[in-house]
């Protein structure tokens, strides 16, 4: 067994620590919080097996109750053939993890009201105006509204029709336009759930043009410093722009878009951009739980907005997959990353992650979110509570 357990992470089991009370979460944790060796062990186990199924270098675990870290924890090493262990500081991509947190960030602005769910994206009244494409707006682009883009309801530019993972050398701005000039929408905006990475490029255009910032400093002041996270940002490309802390990425496939150092992921910033921490994952769901007011960075009704589906799909709200026992989830998978951040109508919050991504025979992704359900499970104190 290879557990790296730090000074750091021994302390957490018991304190989130001093930066976290700053931006309003409690302190400590309750007697019942605080894990057995034999617990620690059991989880761990859970853990390694994983590792060794899918053959990942380093896996990152964070989890939170009632917005109390309660157990963060690293296992492996940073790189296959290293032998620098993985601590809880190392960054990984989060890919669509990244989905929540720019629709937290539009709803910002909806709060300020900047912004309305209901203003269209495109044409001379949309927020976007005519800035992007060359040509007159095919049938139903003008009618896109930011619900629809929130919701995957754009009737559009779905994951076998996404263009984030064609014409890698154009830069966003290229991109944005040459898909609206050359792919037409499947569905009247509104009709039809199809997940699309496109349609939250676009929010990301939305929060820029309506802040007149950049996507990634005002997600960053007005949403990650709020909740206390100080070291997220978007990643590089290739990899000599690999950040300092970040890991070493593993495709399992032999796809074009499986190497990781082959895809334009800084162009992907507002749909699966971020690289993180676990525990900056976990400490950005304590703050739009939804369970404590004092602590959430939005309004009470407008994190009921961002929960509830649309009419169109019963399982997708704005940024979240929802279920009817009130869980809220969201995965990411990205060539050599594999992410998953949950958070359960019983008052946790929890993210784990991974440098290495497997499709077939068996997903990374669907695993690692049994993986953390399972390693929650050997905890006495929680077993009840969790499900």
């Amino acid at each position: 067994m290879t557990r790296i357990t730090t000074r750091r992470t021994a302390l957490q089991n018991i304190f989130w620590g001093a930066a976290l009370g700053l931006s309003g979460l409690p302190l400590g944790c309750r007697s019942s919080d605080r894990l057995s060796e034999l617990e620690m062990d059991a989880m761990a186990e859970a853990a390694e097996s994983f590792r060794r199924k899918f053959d990942a270098p380093g896996l990152s675990v964070a989890v939170a109750r009632d917005g109390r870290l309660v157990y963060e924890e690293a296992f492996g090493v940073v790189a296959h053939g290293s032998n620098e262990p993985l601590t809880t500081s190392h960054l990984f991509r989060i890919a669509s993890v990244s989905k929540p947190i720019t629709s937290a960030a539009i709803f910002t602005l909806v709060e300020k009201s900047l912004l309305h769910t209901q203003d269209t994206i495109f044409g001379t009244n949309g927020i976007l105006g005519t800035q992007y494409g060359t040509r007159a707006y095919a049938n139903g682009i003008e009618k896109i509204t930011v619900d629809h883009l929130l919701t995957h309801t754009s009737g559009g530019w779905d994951p076998w029709h996404d263009p984030m993972f064609s014409n890698p050398s154009m830069s966003q701005a290229e991109l944005i336009s040459w898909a609206l000039d050359n792919m037409a929408l499947q569905n009247p905006p509104g009709t039809v759930f199809a997940y699309s990475n496109f349609g939250y490029c676009l929010l990301g255009r939305v929060i820029e043009k309506v802040s007149g910032r950049t996507y990634s400093e005002y997600v960053k002041n007005e949403v990650l410093t709020p909740c206390g996270i100080a070291n997220m940002r978007i990643a590089g490309s290739t990899l000599p722009e690999r950040a300092p802390q970040e890991v070493f990425y593993y495709g399992q496939g032999s796809g074009p878009y499986d190497d990781p150092y082959n895809i334009n992921v800084t162009r992907m910033d507002s749909h699966g951009g971020w690289i993180a921490t676990p525990s900056d994952l976990v400490r950005f769901a304590t703050h739009v739980d939804g369970f404590d007011a004092r602590r959430n960075i939005l309004q009470p009704q407008t994190i009921q907005t961002m929960a509830t589906p649309s009419s169109v799909n019963p399982h997708y709200a704005r940024g979240w997959n929802v279920n009817a026992k009130g869980h809220w989830w969201h995965g990411g998978d990205l060539g050599g990353a594999t992410a998953i951040l949950v958070r359960t109508s019983t008052r946790f919050c929890w993210a784990a992650l991974t440098n290495t991504r497997r499709e077939k025979p068996d997903s990374s992704m669907e695993a690692l979110d049994d993986l953390v359900w399972e390693m929650t499970s050997k905890v006495k104190a929680w077993r009840e509570l969790r499900t």
